[in-house]
């Protein structure tokens, strides 16, 4: 067979564009070698600088590393963004295609031409190759998104909300769940805005109660909820699901009414409490969040309140973001920049804010007894199994080491764990039963 080695950069959104790909390419065989691929793709992002950056450093590493004769193709939102400059630019590239086409791509390496829709691509029936566990599969809400926040360029190219429809949806996570999958993650651009181009205020309520209906489900999470679009009912719904985590993403960026109004989040410093406050009455909640340092117009007594409510409020995960100056945007336009090196130094002083409250978080689990799913061979090498709560979403929550247990450990498998202790960043736990 022919090989193909795809890397698929960015979010778990571009990873289901990939696996789509993938199982399009079926005369294809995978490979983790990029020198002996017969077709290599980076199915790029595009977001911020790093992003780019990296999606760049990508293209160039595997063109080098390339065999004679083989085919390179870029795909995703860089691509897109950019669509008219690399392909004058980046002559190493074979084929380039956007964010329109990934069912299309066996067709558009057959025909060695570079392609892009009008239209971005929303999944609906196609099959998709799951990589990277036989237990967990991330499950598309839908793409593009409505809101017009200052500092974001996404709705530029990947156009307005278009989310599928429920039907599609439960018959995808029905396929899965018949392949053995068992574990889901729903994401999007914007997953509290589900169905909202259908005129419905709260689709992922409708969704829930559909979700629940499939047998074999144990475990699901739906990430990013936008802070206007979350009413107080989805909150309590996912709260009270038998099914789903009282896992709630929602990425505030600020908590300063000023910087929340200059980054045009439609929800102000009042609203945003209410709902963290809601989230966290809950038993066994976890909140994730994200922060972005250094938008134009953020002065020191903004980022001080910042500051202050990080150091109160006991968030479980935050990922901190050094504001991007990207054109095609409304910051992009603003006066009043902050400096890079006064964002460097508030990143500083937040990430200490943040490592001790994802300390506190993961020192709550020790001495408990918790349901994990094994990951495969830890980040430690072979002595460890590696592991993640079951509330937490894959790779970026952490990860749980187990080596004590008399109990043979399979991967993707749910087990009866007690945490035993916290070594650096990591949990150590043993294995009591499995489930």
């Amino acid at each position: 067979m022919k090989k193909l080695h795809l890397v698929s950069l960015g979010c778990t959104k571009n990873l289901v564009d990939s696996e789509v790909m993938i199982a399009k390419l079926k005369e294809y065989e995978l490979t983790d070698n990029p020198s002996e691929a017969d077709l290599l793709i980076v199915n790029t992002c595009g977001f911020i600088n790093p992003a780019k950056e990296e999606s760049l450093n990508t293209i160039f590493e595997l063109h080098s590393q390339r065999k004679k004769d083989s085919l390179l193709v870029v795909s995703g939102c860089l691509s897109q963004r950019y669509k008219d400059e690399l392909q004058k630019e980046l002559k190493e590239v074979d084929i380039f295609t956007g964010v329109g086409d990934y069912d299309k791509i066996d067709k558009i390496v057959k025909a060695k031409k570079s392609m892009f829709s009008t239209k971005t691509y929303l999944l609906q029936d196609e099959e998709r190759v799951i990589t990277g566990s036989g237990s967990h599969a991330y499950i598309k809400l839908s793409e593009g998104c409505n809101q017009t926040c200052s500092f974001c360029a996404i709705p530029g190219f990947k156009g307005k909300l278009k989310s599928r429809s429920i039907d599609s949806i439960v018959a995808e996570v029905k396929r899965l769940v018949d392949k053995g999958f068992f574990d889901f993650s729903f994401i999007s651009q914007d997953s509290s805005s589900y169905l909202k181009d259908f005129d419905e205020k709260d689709g992922l309520i409708k969704l829930i109660d559909e979700i629940e209906k499939i047998n074999a489900i144990k475990s699901a999470r739906i990430l990013y909820l936008y802070p206007t679009t979350t009413s107080n009912e989805l909150i309590k719904k996912i709260a009270n699901s038998s099914i789903f985590h009282n896992y709630f993403e929602m990425p505030i960026q600020h908590i300063s009414d000023k910087m929340l109004k200059i980054m045009k989040r439609g929800a102000g410093t009042d609203r945003i409490k209410e709902q963290l406050e809601l989230m966290k009455s809950f038993k066994n909640s976890f909140i994730r969040t994200s922060i972005i340092v250094g938008h134009p117009g953020e002065n020191e007594e903004d980022f001080n309140e910042l500051k202050d409510f990080l150091e109160k409020f006991d968030f479980d995960r935050v990922s901190l973001f050094a504001y991007s100056d990207e054109e095609d945007t409304k910051a992009y336009e603003m006066k009043e920049k902050v400096p890079q090196s006064v964002i460097n130094k508030r990143i500083d002083i937040l990430d200490k804010i943040v490592e001790k409250k994802t300390n506190n978080s993961l020192k709550k689990f020790i001495g408990k007894d918790r349901l994990v799913l094994t990951t495969g061979e830890s980040s430690e090498g072979e002595f460890f199994m590696g592991a993640r709560d079951l509330l937490w979403a894959p790779e970026i929550d952490g990860e749980i080491l187990i080596n004590d247990t008399e109990i043979h450990l399979e991967p993707d498998c749910i087990y009866l764990a007690k945490i035993e202790k916290l070594v650096g960043d990591k949990l150590l736990a043993s294995v009591k039963k499995a489930i």
